[in-house]
């Protein structure tokens, strides 16, 4: 049987490694808020982005474009830098493999992941990124993250206009962990917002604007595609966080268990040593009574 002292330092280091889990569990939970409350944030200025493009819409629609063959494929993955979040990454590369396979025409996708975890399990599949992104720290830093991937998808569409390009990332369900999805991004097509021109203004009438419509419409969409990217992102780091959370609770129930075990061993352990010592006594005190021999000093 492990000795006391060995014990001690055995339940320390558990009690070390407990009070790290509940720091992390704490992070997780105001991070999953954080990014949830960024969400709701852009639902609203999705709302106005459509708004805008409602009333340029209502002037005069936008023609719809001819049919043209399907360009280079492209997609953008969204996964995690950072580990103990269980499969989250594994899911979401598994699940990219499977939506861009019937997709493919023959060459290989061209690649944006945002997350360096992520961007290995996709090279384990066989998809190798062009370019790999880290996430932020915080949600206030999403926007950084977006404006870069613009300028890769603006690269990108300059050197094929008809590019089609993909969105991947884990969806946030409350209550229910995530769920790996996937949807096309671009090129946008005049037939998805078919809606907002024959919708109903809300107000009196439609609002004025001094900027040319051939330069309105790009600077709105590309406020549209900014919301998709924004979300995405935000969406996928609270699965992210969700799935830590999950793990940081677990965790601290085993520790707990463990915790619960050592002490019962440490308390069979002393009581052991105590009865020991007793004993120990006993016997001095009988051979020293009986005078067979001296006590030893």
């Amino acid at each position: 049987m492990p000795s006391t002292e060995h014990i001690e330092r055995r339940l320390h280091s558990l009690e070390e490694l407990g009070a790290i889990v509940r720091t992390m569990k704490a992070l997780s939970a105001a991070s999953i808020r954080q990014y949830e409350k960024a969400v709701i944030a852009l639902e609203e200025y999705e709302r106005t982005v459509e708004l805008g493009l409602m009333a340029v819409l209502h002037e005069a629609p936008m023609t719809p474009r001819p049919h043209r063959q399907r360009g280079m494929l492209g997609a953008i993955v969204f996964g995690s830098d950072h580990g103990l979040c269980g499969r989250f990454n594994d899911e979401i590369a598994l699940h990219t493999r499977d939506y861009l396979s019937p997709l493919r025409s023959g060459e290989a996708p061209r690649l944006i992941a945002i997350g360096a975890r992520v961007a290995a399990r996709l090279e384990q599949h066989g998809l190798t990124p062009e370019h790999v992104l880290h996430l932020p720290g915080s949600a206030e830093g999403i926007s950084d993250t977006v404006q870069r991937v613009l300028l890769l998808l603006d690269s990108w569409l300059r050197e094929q206009e008809d590019m089609e390009v993909h969105l991947l990332y884990n969806h946030h369900l409350r209550g229910a962990r995530y769920r790996p999805g996937g949807a096309p991004f671009l090129p946008v097509h005049p037939e998805r917002f078919h809606s907002l021109a024959t919708a109903i203004w809300p107000g009196p009438s439609l609002p004025y604007h001094s900027l040319p419509r051939e330069q309105l419409i790009p600077a709105l969409l590309r406020q549209y595609l900014f919301v998709g990217l924004h979300r995405a992102c935000a969406e996928s780091m609270a699965s992210e966080h969700d799935t830590r959370l999950r793990a940081m609770q677990a965790a601290e129930k085993s520790i707990a268990d463990r915790l619960e075990e050592g002490m019962t061993e440490f308390r069979r352990a002393r009581q052991d040593a105590i009865t020991e010592e007793l004993l120990d006594v006993v016997s001095r005190f009988e051979v020293a009574a009986e005078g067979s021999q001296p006590l030893p000093p």
